[in-house]
């Protein structure tokens, strides 16, 4: 009952359970991007995960037990990517828990023991319904919970040189999909932060992110098509990027936290992009 007490209280007044240190050390040495930072970015990203903790309610699916360790391990992959943001409201903060805002739209974390399929259904220009299935290694939902496959969760640090984090993935979907309206579906446009990349108006900012995202979001496309149809080169990050807008955002992403060196070198206009909305101070001239 207290600890269900405290998951309501102002954050300022919570006394969350801390971290164990030998735990926190433990997901550092299993997740090299995150053990990259620097000690204040690690003592903020503690601090960040422990009442991430105390909000967020895992359940496991499938029989799948959700220990302390599974549920760190998604929770400092979580909020890597609030690290250095502005708050919901656009502007700094001087409390980085107020960060946690971001991700304040729902509560629950399903952890299946790995991918599911999903019955899909679309309809065609035509007017032809289809029926599909799809492979799922994670899904989150604008408003309600969050699905998460521990098999590839778990493979976080072999899958980084590929690009590759499933939790960071979804959790920009989330991002993304901050204050959206009714009937809205993600574009891969999020808020931006006030004066982003010395823009003067919420609109000016918004334009500058949809062209430099739609040039390399097509360039992408046009990658994928050669190498499917013409046995071209590969991307190097998955080919799933090309699906929509919303999921380039997300792919993408991926790389920026996982693989910084690999991610500049294919999309170096990303990179200013990306650093304003994630890190706006690195991203100062």
């Amino acid at each position: 009952m207290i600890d269900w007490l405290q998951r309501w209280l102002p954050r300022s007044l919570r006394r969350p359970p801390s971290i164990p240190d030998a735990l926190w050390l433990d997901t550092l040495a299993n997740h090299p991007f995150l053990r990259a930072l620097d000690a204040p970015a690690l003592q903020r990203l503690r601090a960040l995960c422990t009442h991430f903790l105390m909000e967020k309610e895992f359940h496991g699916a499938n029989g799948l037990v959700v220990t302390d360790r599974m549920a760190l391990a998604i929770a400092a992959q979580a909020c890597r990517p609030l690290l250095f943001m502005r708050g919901v409201w656009g502007g700094p903060t001087k409390d980085p828990l107020k960060l946690l805002d971001w991700y304040g739209d729902f509560v629950g974390i399903v952890v299946q023991p790995g991918a599911v399929v999903a019955r899909r259904k679309t309809m065609d220009r035509a007017g032809v319904v289809h029926h599909y299935d799809e492979v799922l290694a994670g899904e989150a939902m604008d408003g309600g919970p969050l699905m998460l496959s521990w098999e590839d969760v778990e493979h976080a640090a072999d899958r980084a040189p590929q690009g590759h984090n499933v939790v960071i993935h979804e959790f920009v979907h989330k991002l993304d999909m901050h204050d959206m309206q009714v009937g809205d579906a993600p574009d891969g446009a999020p808020p931006l932060p006030s004066g982003f990349m010395g823009t003067r108006s919420a609109v000016a900012a918004r334009d500058l992110w949809q062209r430099t995202m739609q040039a390399n979001y097509d360039r992408f496309c046009e990658a994928v098509a050669m190498a499917e149809r013409f046995g071209g080169e590969a991307p190097w990050l998955d080919d799933y990027a090309a699906k929509d807008a919303a999921e380039f955002f997300a792919v993408t992403c991926e790389a920026y936290f996982v693989n910084r060196p690999r991610f500049e070198a294919e999309f170096p206009e990303l990179v200013p992009l990306y650093d304003g909305f994630f890190d706006p101070d690195r991203a100062r001239p």
